[in-house]
């Protein structure tokens, strides 16, 4: 059995991922199918089998020990984000991306692996609809992020990497509300969305800089079976376009 973190609650020890095919998510639910918000951004309902939730969950818990651990971010102008954070491949900082873990403990990321490479890959070809869609899509870090009852993020843009490849976001455990909005401004326009356990959001092409964030998790939604007793658990993978 894990040794729980705060906040991130072990209720299981799931199989270990192993290597992941792009067709190998599997659904959660029964979906409609992809869903359009706004041009290049789709929602994808119960893309992740609870399997899977489950496996990804013992990795994240697994990434967010160490070797740079899971930490509330701190802000440049002295504020603290509520949601807590983990980076692999590399380390997102306030406004950049390192190799190491310079805010937390000095130490190196975890490494990328493939088989998260190839979810990524599949992910596109499920949002797009489109067998080639992943073809050129290498991504090289993801930021983890865990949200307690209390948690929110407020409207911002991922503009820190050199590339303009899509995001692709999983989310488990509760349902929140996902604001996604336009690329000129964190002010309406924007749609509200709620992401549950299990779905997948990729955002790219004429929305890959849009504004969004998440102002409410639903506490209490999710269902234990996907590896959280609490909270919500999300992966966003990205190229950063970076080189070393």
């Amino acid at each position: 059995m894990s040794t729980p973190l705060p906040g991130f609650e072990d209720i299981g020890e799931p199989a270990d991922p192993g290597p992941l095919h792009p067709t190998a998510a599997g659904r959660s639910h029964a979906s409609a199918g992809p869903r359009e918000i706004a041009a290049g951004a789709v929602h994808v309902p119960g893309w992740l089998s609870t399997a899977r939730q489950r496996e990804l969950v013992t990795a994240c818990r697994d990434w967010a020990r160490g070797p740079a651990p899971i930490r509330h971010t701190k802000l440049p102008r002295g504020g603290v984000m509520s949601v807590q954070t983990v980076c692999i491949g590399w380390h997102w900082q306030p406004y950049a991306y390192t190799r190491t873990a310079d805010d937390v403990n000095g130490a190196r990321v975890a490494e990328f692996p493939y088989w998260m490479v190839e979810l990524g890959r599949g992910a596109l070809v499920e949002a797009y609809q489109d067998p080639s869609a992943g073809d050129d899509y290498t991504p090289d870090t993801a930021l983890i992020n865990f949200y307690d009852g209390q948690a929110k993020l407020g409207m911002h843009q991922d503009k820190e990497e050199r590339s303009d490849a899509p995001v692709v976001s999983l989310s488990i455990g509760d349902t929140c509300v996902f604001r996604f909005g336009n690329t000129e401004t964190r002010t309406k326009p924007y749609t509200d969305i709620e992401l549950a356990s299990g779905d997948l959001f990729v955002f790219g092409g004429p929305s890959r800089f849009a504004y969004h964030g998440v102002p409410k998790v639903r506490l209490g939604t999710g269902d234990p079976a996907c590896g959280l007793a609490g909270g919500r658990l999300n992966i966003t993978m990205r190229m950063t376009g970076l080189d070393g």
